[in-house]
């Protein structure tokens, strides 16, 4: 399999689960800002979308989309419990997840990188982040991971996710619960490991 990633986006959260996953893989740099691969690759060729990540199985076979691609992970490997299995409520529970981070953290964070976007607007983007990552310390009150003991392809996500909090200035000082979390998941191996491949060890 190859991960194509660019180095501190959302394609760190693949990058965890393939590690954490045992499975043999070759990632690729995608700069999503040049839009090339090393070897000078448009990328826009391989994915016309031009963003990352994107799972490229050994059949050729591609997919986009962070959180399909850690599911397909997962279930190439159930005894690792990544995900529960298909069919069952708590499956629905992990997309259930998997779909806020995407759409309430994740797309929240995205005006912030944009250096035409109006502070204004970006003022707006974290007192909503702010709002919603009250939600999720809430949540992970009692809690070592996200969905309850087991690290998860959402912890994965979320964890890429609040990456992006202190070099944007969103202020997590008063979540107790999720920079506990944030701690937990940052001395697994698997993620220290993607970590330094992607150059954002301190």
């Amino acid at each position: 399999m190859k991960l194509y990633y660019s180095p501190g986006a959302c394609s760190l959260s693949p990058q965890i689960v393939l590690r954490e996953s045992g499975l043999a893989f070759e990632a690729v740099l995608a700069s999503t800002k040049t839009k090339q691969l090393a070897d000078g690759t448009d990328y826009h060729s391989i994915n016309p979308l031009g963003y990352v990540p994107m799972l490229e199985l050994d059949d050729g076979t591609r997919l986009r989309e962070g959180p399909a691609i850690v599911q397909y992970i997962a279930d190439q490997v159930p005894t690792k419990n990544l995900a529960p299995a298909n069919g069952t409520l708590q499956r629905y529970r992990l997309q259930e997840w998997l779909t806020f981070i995407g759409m309430e953290l994740h797309r929240n964070f995205t005006p912030l990188f944009n250096p035409k976007m109006p502070e204004d607007a970006k003022a707006i983007a974290r007192e909503r982040l702010i709002g919603r990552l009250k939600w999720v310390d809430g949540e992970l009150a009692g809690k070592d991971y996200v969905t309850g003991e087991h690290f998860s392809v959402a912890d994965a996500y979320l964890f890429a996710v609040t990456n992006w909090a202190k070099p944007m200035n969103v202020d997590l000082s008063g979540f107790a619960n999720l920079l506990a979390w944030r701690e937990r998941v940052a001395v697994r191996p698997a993620v220290q490991e993607a970590m330094k491949a992607e150059g954002l060890s301190k």
